[in-house]
């Protein structure tokens, strides 16, 4: 079990989680897994991402990507032990929305989810629903919705994986605000690097309360391994196509 420790002070509670010790083998080994399976995806990958790339293009002339601040976590050695910090990086996905969309709409959503506010959730959506995502977006543009649903939206964070930002299994990294309003032992999801898919991904995607979503996470960080990473690895493709709790 990692245990959260406070080195720096009572203003960088959380900041710090103590790597679960006897796993550099294992790290050493995901990273050069995550490279070798981010550079063959982007190469077979290629010809579809062009696609996506004219498609947004066509239905909304802007930018093809979207870059935001998220919050990952990086090790670092303090006093001879090896621990997990929280730092942001820039996060690439295709672009699903309008230029210039409000994010205010996310950020008041996603408030209510991690707070489990069930009406201010189902005011944003117009209706009560188990569904833990925004439907009918108005910020979304014509390929957005599909993009989404199949995923196809976070293929560019294959090169967030290459620069060391994020490995294919982990976390998914939140934005600056959702960590605002997380409670307490919600910080443990950054007790390991963030990761494109991982188990949330492969079996509840969003169907499950916030905190069900980060007891998932929780659960990865402890039994981490190679071949736990290989069986998600396999699993996400699966997930996607059956599109099954996602939107």
């Amino acid at each position: 079990m990692q245990k959260e420790i406070n080195v720096a002070g009572e203003s960088e509670l959380h900041e710090l989680h103590l790597a679960i010790a006897g796993r550099h083998g294992y790290y050493f080994s995901k990273r050069l897994f995550d490279i070798v399976v981010a550079v063959f995806l982007l190469l077979i990958l290629s010809p579809l991402m062009l696609v996506i790339a004219i498609a947004i293009f066509i239905y909304s002339p802007g930018p093809i990507f979207y870059v935001q601040e998220r919050i990952g976590a990086k090790r670092h050695r303090v006093n001879d032990q090896t621990y997990w910090k929280r730092e942001p990086f820039n996060f690439f996905k295709f672009r699903t929305m309008k230029v210039n969309a409000d994010p205010s709409i996310h950020q008041k959503y996603v408030t209510a989810l991690i707070e489990n506010d069930q009406k201010s959730m189902a005011d944003v959506q117009g209706e009560e629903t188990s569904v833990r995502k925004i439907l009918k977006d108005p910020r979304l543009i014509r390929p957005g919705s599909w993009l989404r649903k199949y995923s196809l939206d976070e293929l560019p964070q294959l090169w967030n994986v290459l620069r060391g930002d994020m490995s294919l299994i982990g976390p998914r990294p939140p934005i600056s605000y959702e960590v605002k309003v997380y409670k307490p032992w919600h910080f443990r999801r950054f007790g390991a690097q963030p990761g494109i898919s991982g188990l949330q991904q492969v079996k509840a995607r969003c169907n499950k309360d916030f905190d069900e979503q980060v007891k998932l996470d929780i659960d990865y960080i402890e039994h981490q391994s190679l071949w736990l990473d290989i069986k998600i690895v396999v699993q996400t493709p699966f997930a996607i196509l059956s599109a099954r709790g996602a939107y």
